[in-house]
């Protein structure tokens, strides 16, 4: 390795010595003595590069190809400048045949060892990229045709024979060398060595030279030992060069270079194109050969070829800018978007009024449940449309994604942003109809925020006014102006919902239960579930406290079935020792648009080997109100499995006779609210009266909610209500508070009840 790299420094600085050597006696020095100097210091000069390459061979192996062809077409070039330098010391020419036509295999060994350095570096690039390599090619060999045009003419003057073959081949190969090299350098984004240029700095002088000088000797003008003749050596020096640099250990670094830019490779394009052109032009004023008005020609089809490309590309480039700027469902404007108006308007009017306006509709996830994915696209699509209809022209409407949309209000205070609000959800509150007919209500919670009060920027704005949206959301009053107390509000209750989260896998939440007393009969054959969240550092937390939070972050289906499995494992407990218990367990509106639910509360019973009847399910009237064809399917497909369904707070809000007739229904669970007052209050006690009549005759069990004195008891059981729950009776308490309450109970008389002590808490 040591002897190696010595050779190669060797070779390097006696190359060099030799060619200053040899460049500066060309210019000092006059007649024989120059060309004596010159071709005793510039031929060693000539071999030194054959060596580097061979030394680099030596180095890397056959596993290079570009470097083999490189070594190979260097060293078949030295023997031809060895004959002609020696010929010029004795004042004679070159005999045919010579070493001098073996150079010729110089060309296309070069330009292979081009084509295979190239390669490993432009697959699968563009068509474009390759019409400009094609068009830099074309144009630059159309030129150099012109400039050869002289020496052609002079090589084929006389009769055609082998030696005039080799003298026109010597200026062809130099135009298509340089067409190639050309062609390369107007390849984009192509990445070579970092001595690249090397390379085609030594080919550019290396037929630079060929045309000069063949030039030179049509017109008679050739004179041997100039410093031109060195540009030769020069030229295979610079390819010594780079075939060194490619395999040196300064290559292992994998340093890369770009071989040209886009603006550089446009540069060429346009270059060789203008060239092109001229050419034509040129040939309609002077004859021009033939070789070179082709080339021309060609080189104006490619080029008008790459405009149409480029041409397309821009509108493509134009497209993918609107595709990023613009919502694909909506058409509307895009976050991205949003970002790059409101960074102008906002920068633009410093000290002028902006106000951002953030938009979610409420229970959409309840449509996309519900209706599916379809119709809730075209809800969105029809609320953006509503939302325009009223904003002005000046106003920027964007949806952000999901069913959230912003509205960046130009010129506008605290009070014309809230006047905006309040208009646009008067205008979501009106009824959408979607594909088939089917009517939706939905609504918006709207959160504000101001600038410059709330934020220098939209990244500021849009944090503010998503913290305004959320009080808005658990407030209920719609919208919401942002202040300074609302973080550490929505804080807290992000906080509360991340410990909401924990709770749930960590076993914080467990049920107490409450039995339903049979008034006929005064046995306990069920009890309703009542979930309550053990909270480490609050304690004891009723279902008022969190249940909307669990709502919100969209954790009810998960809530739903941790209570569920917690129920079922309690009533898998009891039948095992021998109590026959059932369980009813609340389910919001919310959790009822869950597709799975009903598959999921089968297969929980099954997995406890539990019949259907155990499990009864409580629903609000909320449910079968807002949507009663999709509660129908519902509680349809629950029933199908075994499971009873009540109606829990039957009365409490709107109900509607129907669909009792319509739903399948086992039990009406009658609202406190009808039975505290019934005590004192006449009209009271006969709504009382008249829904037991009614459950009676739609063979539905009654059950009253709230019986907590012993004269509200008594006035149920004269009445024929079925069933009652309440505080007079039992509180919810634990499973195991309820089994020693069922112990002492069934120790009496079943009909004497033994009311356990009121808490101090709020009632369930």
């Amino acid at each position: 390795m040591r002897i190696r790299e010595t050779l190669r420094t060797g070779l390097f600085w006696a190359m060099g010595v030799s060619l200053t050597v040899a460049f500066v006696g060309s210019l000092a020095l006059h007649g024989d003595a120059r060309t004596l100097v010159v071709a005793g210091f510039g031929l060693p000069a000539v071999w030194m590069p054959a060596g580097v390459c061979w030394l680099a061979v030596s180095r890397v192996g056959l596993r290079r190809k570009e470097i083999l062809l490189a070594a190979v077409a260097v060293t078949l070039y030295t023997p031809g400048l060895t004959v002609l330098g020696l010929v010029a010391t004795r004042g004679g020419s070159a005999p045919f045949p010579s070493p001098t036509g073996v150079g010729l295999l110089f060309y296309p060994l070069i330009l292979a060892a081009l084509v295979v350095a190239v390669s490993h570096h432009v697959r699968g690039l563009a068509s474009s990229v390759w019409l400009d390599c094609a068009v830099g090619s074309l144009g630059v060999a159309s030129v150099l045709a012109i400039l050869l045009n002289t020496v052609l003419d002079s090589t084929t003057a006389g009769p055609r024979s082998l030696a005039t073959v080799v003298a026109v081949a010597y200026p062809m190969l130099d135009l298509l060398l340089v067409a190639a090299v050309a062609g390369i350098a107007a390849l984009r984004d192509v990445w070579l060595g970092h001595r690249w240029g090397l390379l085609v700095a030594g080919l550019l002088i290396f037929a630079a030279v060929d045309v000069i000088v063949a030039l030179q000797r049509s017109a008679d003008g050739y004179e041997a030992g100039t410093p031109l003749v060195l540009g030769w050596a020069i030229g295979l020096a610079l390819v010594a060069a780079w075939v060194d640099g490619t395999t040196h250990r300064e290559a292992s670094t994998r340093q890369r270079t770009r071989l040209s830019t886009g603006t550089a490779a446009l540069t060429v394009s346009t270059l060789a194109t203008a060239a092109g052109l001229g050419v034509l032009v040129l040939s309609s004023r002077r004859p021009v050969p033939t070789l070179a008005v082709v080339l021309a020609s060609v080189t104006l089809l490619a080029a008008t070829a790459r405009t149409h490309v480029a041409f397309r590309q821009l509108v493509w480039m134009g497209d993918l800018r609107r595709q990023a700027t613009t919502d694909l469902l909506t058409g509307l404007p895009n976050r991205r978007s949003l970002y790059i108006e409101a960074r102008a308007r906002l920068l633009e009017q410093l000290n002028g009024r902006q106000a951002l306006l953030m938009l979610d509709l409420n229970r959409f996830k309840d449509v996309n449940d519900s209706l599916g994915h379809d119709a809730g696209d075209q809800l969105l699509i029809q609320v953006g449309a509503r939302l325009g209809e009223h904003l002005r022209a000046s106003d920027v409407l964007a949806r952000l994604g999901g069913d959230e949309f912003a509205v960046l209000l130009e010129d506008a205070g605290r009070y014309e942003a809230v006047d905006v609000a309040i208009k646009l959800r008067a205008a979501l509150a009106e009824p959408f109809t979607l594909v088939d007919g089917i009517t939706v209500h939905t609504s918006a919670s709207i959160g504000l925020a101001l600038f410059p009060d709330h934020g220098p920027d939209l990244s500021a704005l849009l944090r503010k006014a998503d913290i305004a949206m959320y009080r808005a959301k658990t407030s209920g009053d719609g919208h919401h102006v942002y202040s300074g107390t609302d973080d550490a509000v929505v804080a807290t209750r992000l906080q509360a919902a991340e410990e909401l989260r924990t709770a749930l896998t960590t076993d914080q939440l467990l049920l107490h239960y409450q039995p339903k007393i049979d008034l006929d009969t005064g046995e306990v054959h069920g009890v309703e579930a009542l979930v309550r969240w053990d909270h480490p550092t609050r304690g004891l937390l009723y279902p008022g406290a969190f249940l909307s939070l669990i709502d919100e972050s969209g954790l009810m289906p998960s809530l739903n079935r941790v209570v569920l499995a917690m129920a079922l494992d309690q009533v898998a407990a009891w039948r095992s020792q021998g109590q026959q218990l059932t369980v009813a367990v609340n389910l919001s509106a919310s959790s009822l648009v869950d597709a799975d639910l009903p598959n999921d509360v089968a297969s929980m019973l099954a997995a406890r080997g539990l019949s259907p009847h155990v499990l009864e399910l409580e629903i609000t009237e909320e449910f079968l109100m807002a949507d009663p064809e999709r509660a129908r399917t519902m509680l349809t497909r629950l029933r199908r499995h075994g499971v009873q369904i009540s109606i829990d707070d039957f009365g409490a809000r709107y109900s509607s006779l129907s669909y009792l007739r319509d739903m399948p229904i086992d039990e009406l669970k009658l609202d406190r609210s009808f039975v505290f007052p019934m005590i004192d209050d006449a009209r009271a006690a006969a709504l009382v009266a008249s829904t037991i009549a009614m459950a009676h005759s739609l063979n539905l069990r009654l059950v009253a909610e709230g019986v907590d004195t012993d004269v509200a008891y008594t006035e149920l059981v004269r009445l024929g209500c079925a069933q009652a729950q309440g505080y007079y009776m039992c509180r919810p308490v634990s499973a195991a508070e309820l089994d020693h309450w069922l112990n002492e109970r069934r120790a009496t008389d079943k009909l004497t009840v033994i009311p356990a002590i009121l808490p101090s808490v709020a009632l369930d």
